[in-house]
């Protein structure tokens, strides 16, 4: 591997080259990513596209110029301490900000660069060429701003607010709403039912430990196999699993650790089980006020659902276990 101090002019332009062509069809790839959810995004990406390959056939021209037809095999990749891009473009459906903070950066790191390693060089070719270069990507910056402001018109953005709000429905809200409401009302009936049948608070915070740690599994990996997003832009698979699973936990685990009041207080199991009662209520009401939030379904409703729902499953736990 290369110091870039130590590249000759020829091939800081064949990296220039290469440099170039892969940004490129990075922008490419971001635009056919956004076509079918952001298309007049998906449009700024194609010209950055069109720019970068435009930047490429004058440098190519400029190399043929002095150096002739053979480009050296040399990428950026071969030169110690040149940039690296992250491969995020592999990650289909990827959020919309995302795509825009990656394409910021590499403009901005691309042309610190530039600029850095023209101050660095002692030959004034590799000199001029290194400033040069950072001039055209801070043109590709001034670019994107002239882009956006083109093309995303106030109606056009507010449509991929609306979009990018659905996006966040489907790849966070839903996946955790769901685990949310598992573990917060499926845990209630072996937790209350272990509680109503031992009157010990140990032994059912470990029932209801047990129980939301498993449920938090299962729907993990029964969330994260059932669809891979994509067809329906449900983003990563795993990564509405975590949430599913975390979420599943968190809703059983809230009103387990009252169970962790120690049996030798006076009336301890009172105690927990009211504490435990009062944390359900707030479960089910916040569960109520994200789905009228996010879900578009009236609160009243939603509160009648998931409380009623929530009130018969702690129901039928207290009257298993004290039979």
């Amino acid at each position: 591997m290369k110091n870039f101090a130590d590249l000759t002019e020829r091939e800081v332009l064949a990296v220039a080259i290469s440099s170039e062509e892969e940004d490129s069809r990075i922008y490419m790839t971001f635009a056919e990513d956004l076509a079918g959810r952001y298309p007049d995004t998906a449009k700024i990406f194609e010209e950055m596209a069109e720019e970068e390959r435009g930047h490429r056939h004058r440098l190519l021209e400029l190399y043929e110029q002095r150096f002739g037809p053979h480009l050296p095999p040399i990428r950026r990749e071969d030169v110690k301490g040149f940039l690296r891009r992250r491969p995020i473009w592999l990650t289909k459906n990827l959020p919309l900000d995302t795509i825009r903070r990656e394409v910021e950066t590499m403009e901005f790191e691309a042309e610190r660069f530039y600029a850095k390693a023209a101050e660095q060089a002692e030959d004034v070719g590799v000199r001029r060429l290194l400033g040069d270069l950072a001039e055209a990507e801070r043109y590709h910056e001034n670019l994107a701003v002239k882009l956006t402001g083109d093309i995303l018109k106030p109606d056009v953005r507010a449509e991929e607010d609306r979009t990018r709000r659905r996006m966040f429905v489907l790849q966070y809200v839903q996946p955790g709403l769901a685990g949310l409401m598992d573990g917060s009302v499926s845990t209630l009936a072996p937790l209350f039912a272990a509680a109503f049948a031992t009157h010990q608070n140990w032994q059912t915070f470990l029932v209801g430990l047990a129980a939301s740690i498993g449920a938090g599994i299962s729907m993990g990996f029964a969330e994260a196999l059932s669809d891979d997003g994509s067809l329906t832009g449900r983003g990563s698979p795993w990564l509405r699993g975590l949430t599913c699973g975390l979420m599943t936990t968190l809703g059983g685990i809230g009103h387990t650790l009252p169970y962790l009041v120690p049996d030798s207080w006076p009336n301890a199991f009172w105690i927990a089980t009211a504490i435990a009662s009062i944390i359900v209520f707030f479960e089910l009401w916040a569960i109520a006020f994200i789905r009228a939030r996010y879900m578009d379904t009236p609160f009243l409703q939603a509160v009648f659902q998931i409380v009623l729902g929530g009130v018969i499953v702690l129901g039928v736990g207290i009257l298993i276990g004290g039979a």
